[in-house]
Parts: C-alpha cells; sequence; structure tokens
C-alpha cells in the first residue's frame, strides 16, 4: 500500500518532450499536500565501447548555460513510448553516426525520483561500425569524440564530466565487468 494517496491531477504544462503536474495528495497521517511531477518518456543512454576508447557527445545544456560531455542518450520524439533497445539504436546512430553490432542492457537508472516519473536505460554498445549522424535540430551544435578511458576517468574527477547519468552509467559499466571476471 502507497503511503501517499492521490485524490486528484491536474496538467499544469505541456510541450513536445515533457508534461508537469500537480497532484493532490493524503499521506499515511491524513495531511493534505501536493506534489509538483514532471513527466517524461523513458530514455535510453548507450555507452559506446571500442577496445579502451569510450565516444562521448557534446552539447550547449540551455538550463545550465554550459557545454557539457555525456553519453549518447535521449527519448523518442513526441513523447513516444519505444521499445529500450530500438531506442537506444536510434539515439546511438542519430547522435553519432555509430552503428553497433552488440546493444546490451546493463542496468536502469531513475533520472530525478523525487520531482520526475522520468526512468533510463542503459545500454553498452560494441562492434561499432561509423557513418553519417542523423541529428535533431536541437542537436545541429553536437559534436562527438573519442576518449580513452584514462582521460575520461580524469575528466570525471576534474568536474568536465558531471552529467549525472553518465557518471552513473559508467558505474554499472564497471560492475558489469567486474561481474564478467
Amino acid at each position: 500500500m502507497s503511503p501517499v494517496e492521490s485524490l486528484g491531477t491536474r496538467q499544469v504544462y505541456a510541450n513536445q518532450w515533457m508534461t508537469v503536474r500537480e497532484d493532490d495528495v493524503r499521506r499515511a497521517d491524513g495531511s493534505a499536500g501536493i506534489y509538483g511531477v514532471v513527466d517524461k518518456p523513458d530514455y535510453a543512454l548507450i555507452i559506446p565501447l571500442d577496445g579502451d576508447r569510450l565516444m562521448l557527445v557534446e552539447q550547449y545544456r540551455y538550463p545550465l548555460g554550459e557545454r557539457r560531455w555525456e553519453f549518447p542518450q535521449g527519448t523518442a520524439p513526441d513523447r513516444a513510448d519505444s521499445p529500450p533497445e530500438e531506442l537506444a539504436a536510434r539515439e546511438l546512430r542519430e547522435e553519432t553516426g555509430l552503428r553497433a553490432g552488440a546493444i546490451t542492457r546493463i542496468g536502469g537508472l531513475d533520472c530525478a525520483p523525487g520531482m520526475s516519473s522520468q526512468r533510463g536505460h542503459v545500454f553498452l554498445a560494441t562492434d561499432l561500425t561509423e557513418g553519417p549522424h542523423e541529428r535533431e535540430p536541437e542537436e545541429q551544435d553536437m559534436r562527438c569524440a573519442w576518449f580513452p578511458r584514462t582521460d575520461f576517468e580524469t575528466m570525471v574527477r576534474t568536474g568536465t564530466i558531471t552529467d549525472a547519468q553518465s557518471l552513473a552509467a559508467y558505474a554499472l559499466l564497471l560492475l558489469t565487468e567486474a561481474q564478467r571476471r
């Protein structure tokens, strides 16, 4: 049984990427409250791995006002549901031009469970071939590059890579590799 009972919901905002709703709730002690929830479709995050190299994408993140390096990741257009494996292959091709001979799910992430319903599916992409990217209009300033793992880890330590999903995905990769040994 949920410790919070939903009494009603109203949408307060929507665009092609997300909706925001406000829910009236009753807590277990009987007190009333509200929750603001950002609803976004599930996303796929892909770790392109070629030997000791990882491919990252860099793009301008408007809310931060800065460019950020991160693993390729995204959702289906217009808040559509898409099978995670298909979404992963599409995002990889779209953002980097890479095609993977093997895409393996290595874990899941809850993006910001205190305010969002969005969940992530993390994939390892291997047996890679390069081709042209197929970026969406919002991704036109994106660039991609290969980094040795040692450089990636240095970028994390120095604060060059701060994307929480990318950091958590790398931890999943390390755990997956440790389990295979």
